[in-house]
């Protein structure tokens, strides 16, 4: 159900890859819910997912775009602000992406030069973006600025590896960044820590299947599904928020405050009486 919450008010959005993204799930409740917005994708990404689909079914442009560039995302606000016909009222930041994670590299055994670039692409694009939009004063008063993160910025999570150095540097932006903007133009930024999500990156993560069986039988409410992420940043994006901004705010089913559940003691209890080893974590020793 609509309830034209974003009526009037114009976005972008970035990276949605396919129907499995929170991005694009976002951008169709977006659409819903009366906004205009371009969408913004790497060429890479454009070429090998689905966004011509998504750009038709919500009438948006899309402007290819690196992320990690200052001057891609530069040429995206001032194209939006062209395009829409006005600044900005928000902007999702859903991108991310791990090397490490990839190939499979161990914490302790990381290749740096693709540490610095899940850095650069999954964290400090969103501080480029920010810093980009603030100098162009590209975006609205009340406007409002969303980024996803994950629990495993506070907590250790196997197999997350370096993306939860990541989102914990996310996270800081959002707050740092969040003073200035609130301070100087009156806009909102937050980060929405979302329950693990089957999506095309997330997939990618070590042990993912059982990251998602042990998260569901931890929360209280189960695991937040993607649509339920759209739900929620609409809301952030909305005038319903005015006066959230600079938090962190788990979306995850209750997730983020469990000890142990029931579900989970159970399964835990069982495990006793099987002879199954677990996985070995592949430590580099000396």
């Amino acid at each position: 159900m609509a309830y034209n919450l974003l009526k009037g008010k114009r976005g972008i959005i970035f990276g949605a890859l396919d129907n499995n993204s929170i991005a694009w799930k976002v951008a169709e409740r977006a659409y819903e819910e009366g906004a205009i917005f371009t969408l913004s994708n790497t060429p890479t990404a454009l070429r090998f997912g689905e966004m011509d689909e998504l750009a038709e079914k919500c009438n948006a442009v899309v402007i290819p775009a690196d992320a990690t560039s200052i001057h891609d995302l530069t040429q995206v606000f001032e194209k939006s602000i062209e395009v829409l016909g006005g600044k900005i009222d928000f902007v999702l930041h859903s991108i991310g992406m791990s090397l490490n994670v990839r190939k499979k590299r161990v914490y302790n055994d990381l290749n740096y030069e693709f540490l610095n670039k899940t850095l650069d692409i999954s964290a400090v694009s969103f501080h480029k973006m920010l810093q980009v939009a603030f100098k162009l004063d590209a975006i609205n008063e009340w406007g409002s600025v969303v980024a996803l993160s994950y629990v495993a910025a506070q907590r250790t999570l196997y197999g997350y590896n370096d993306m939860a150095d990541a989102k914990a540097l996310l996270e800081s932006i959002a707050r740092s960044f969040g003073y200035i903007y609130g301070r100087e133009r009156k806009i909102r930024v937050n980060t929405i820590s979302q329950s693990p999500t089957r999506t095309t990156a997330g997939s990618g993560v070590k042990g993912f299947d059982g990251l998602l069986d042990f998260t569901e039988r931890m929360s209280p409410l189960g695991n937040a599904t993607a649509d339920e992420c759209a739900d929620y940043s609409i809301t952030l994006f909305s005038d319903l928020t005015r006066k959230v901004t600079m938090q962190n705010l788990f979306h995850d089913g209750g997730f983020s405050n469990m000890g142990m559940s029931l579900k989970a003691m159970t399964m835990y209890n069982k495990s006793f009486n099987c002879d199954c080893e677990p996985e070995e974590d592949n430590l580099v020793t000396d």
